[in-house]
């Protein structure tokens, strides 16, 4: 089979890239580099059966002679971290909508099936846990900045499904708190590779909050697991997948459990929201997926325990010089 990857220097790109290849497919890579990054892509960069391309979604020329010669797109290309949402929502909305609605376009004139990467911040607020793929939604107002992500995301759903009433074969898949190598560790990263950024640099780990928020922290390699069964299995078109875990975790336990597992000694401070994110920010109490619907029909199970996924991160960051 032949793939297209957009995003695939990102971080779940990459792994997914890999993985791919080393099933014996063909894979474009599309990646404008703008946040992924090559060496994520060591692993496969000189084997013949992989190309890397490095231009952004709105180069449509280029973008319809990738769609055009493979089989399957997995759209992963987004403005994602919760501090890009805050601080340019247009260039969030401009990727994440509009971008995603050319490509679409694309796989419909040339009758490609899409695998769309959501995320499960379109559950919003919502106080019901765990989340279903078929609940509803609760939003902040639009004066808060942080809420443009999820609204971005639910909007390029509604266009995949849009899509799939006209024939083309979709498939979403919802990803809960994705960690492991290859994960931005700044500041405009996911929670659990700041940490291990601070806890190597012997810097406090710092908690937004109090810390009772709670995720359900999930290795990488098992989210690519499920997203390749979600892309090949064809019970999964036309259907919408949550992607995580099932163990709660608060993010102070986090904290807690990465010292625990480096070895080193660490402080952990709290840091006030607005300090980070600005006054309007909020953020979300739980987030917990409903996995039944993958575990039927994807045959799902996450098999990486929170400690084993930390160590395996831990040692991976270690060995990139930190």
């Amino acid at each position: 089979m032949k793939y297209l990857v957009t995003g695939g220097a990102g971080f779940i790109g990459s792994h997914l890239c890999i993985a791919l290849v080393e099933e014996g497919h063909q894979v474009w890579a599309l990646d404008d580099l703008s946040k992924g990054k090559l060496e994520n892509l060591d692993q496969v960069i000189n084997n013949s059966n992989f190309k890397f391309i490095q231009a952004s979604l709105s180069q449509y020329e280029i973008l319809e002679k990738l769609i055009a010669k493979v089989d399957v797109i997995y759209h992963l290309a987004a403005i994602v971290g919760v501090k890009h949402y805050v601080e340019d929502p247009v260039k969030v909305i401009d990727v994440d909508v509009c971008d995603t609605s050319k490509l679409l376009e694309l796989a419909y004139k040339y009758g490609k099936k899409v695998i769309f990467a959501s995320t499960s911040e379109v559950y919003g607020k919502s106080g019901k846990v765990p989340f279903s793929e078929k609940d509803d939604r609760l939003y902040g107002p639009s004066t808060k900045e942080r809420w443009c992500y999820a609204i971005a995301k639910s909007a390029s759903e509604h266009l995949c499904l849009g899509y799939k009433r006209k024939g083309l074969p979709i498939v979403i898949v919802r990803y809960f708190n994705v960690y492991g190598p290859h994960a931005d560790s700044s500041e405009y990263g996911g929670v659990a590779t700041r940490f291990i950024e601070q806890i190597l640099t012997g810097q406090p780990l710092t908690v937004h909050g109090d810390g009772t928020q709670s995720r359900c922290f999930t290795y990488i390699d098992d989210i690519i697991k499920g997203t390749l069964r979600a892309g090949s299995d064809p019970g999964a078109v036309g259907e919408i997948f949550n992607l995580g875990h099932r163990k709660e975790t608060t993010v102070l336990e986090l904290a807690k459990t990465i010292i625990q597992v480096s070895g080193l000694k660490g402080e952990i401070v709290f840091q006030p929201y607005a300090e980070f994110y600005g006054p309007s920010y909020e953020d979300i109490p739980r987030r917990i997926p409903d996995l039944t619907k993958a575990e039927e029909i994807l045959e799902y199970k996450p098999t990486i325990t929170l400690e084993e996924g930390l160590k395996k991160t831990i040692d991976w960051y270690k060995s990139q010089s930190f």
